[in-house]
């Protein structure tokens, strides 16, 4: 079940934690910059990744971050990314963890374990969700995709600002295959492809979302975006495609601001 939202007082800062398959890393996010406020701490991800695991792990990166100075107060709510399919809190796929995380309560469990209200949100969302308030793709109006190229490839549709969440754009078929198995970043390392024959795969998948959405600006995140030099200028599409400016930190600052957008911490 959906949580109520509450009215609550506008803090500067709110705690921003990014769960992934090999690690956990949270930071203070200062809320009107988009930016970290001291150094992200950062913990191995346990093996096995069950829910309680990780919820003990994000348990004690909450507890360092709110001994820090700028920290916010204790019963602020905290930002939290999860590798999956986010439904009214609750996990419905699992992507480099536990299976056991398949429709679990995230949002309900991690509110009960840390003692203050969390919310989830699906990695790729988060990233994408900063990228448009703070990043590359800041004041831009209209339909704006964030696509990352890594292990698979995950999407964010922001529209006007807003985001649309668990869009799979990674899972779009084309060519017989889903999209992410040719055309991710592992994709590429796995076949052993020059940029130039990797820009191939890039442009047939672009050119198909492109004609599906109509989109005003495409963003590149991903750690390949450090190398978008390689391969973005070798793309020939109508819309605007630029890498993502927020790097690491987007997953972190992205969960800060969905659970402040959620209690009204910020508009």
């Amino acid at each position: 079940m959906a949580k109520s939202e509450k009215k609550s007082k506008s803090p500067q800062t709110v705690i921003g934690i990014d769960i992934g398959g090999t690690g956990i890393k949270g930071g203070i996010v200062d809320l009107k910059k988009g930016k970290l406020v001291g150094e992200r701490y950062r913990i191995d991800t346990p093996q096995p990744s069950t829910p309680e695991a990780v919820a003990d792990v994000v348990a004690e990166i909450v507890e360092e971050l709110s001994g820090r100075e700028g920290a916010p107060d204790a019963d602020t709510p905290v930002g939290v990314t999860f590798p999956a399919i986010i439904l009214h809190g609750v996990a419905r796929s699992a992507a480099n963890v536990d299976k056991s995380w398949i429709d679990y309560e995230v949002d309900k469990h991690f509110t009960e374990r840390l003692g203050r209200p969390v919310e989830v949100i699906n990695d790729a969302d988060a990233a994408g969700l900063a990228e448009v308030r703070y990043g590359a793709g800041e004041g831009v109006d209209g339909t704006v995709l964030v696509i990352t190229l890594g292990t698979g490839i995950g999407s964010a549709f922001v529209f006007d600002g807003k985001l649309v969440p668990n869009a799979e754009l990674g899972h779009i078929e084309i060519d017989g295959h889903d999209a992410e198995t040719k055309a991710s970043a592992v994709a590429r390392e796995r076949d052993g492809l020059s940029w130039e024959e990797y820009a191939v795969l890039l442009q047939r998948y672009f050119s198909h979302v492109e004609f599906l959405f109509s989109p005003e600006l495409f963003i590149v995140g991903g750690g390949i975006s450090k190398r978008s030099d390689e391969y973005l200028p070798l793309l020939k599409l109508r819309t605007p495609i630029v890498p993502a400016k927020l790097k690491n930190e987007a997953g972190i600052v992205g969960a800060a601001l969905q659970v402040a957008i959620h209690y009204k911490l910020a508009e």
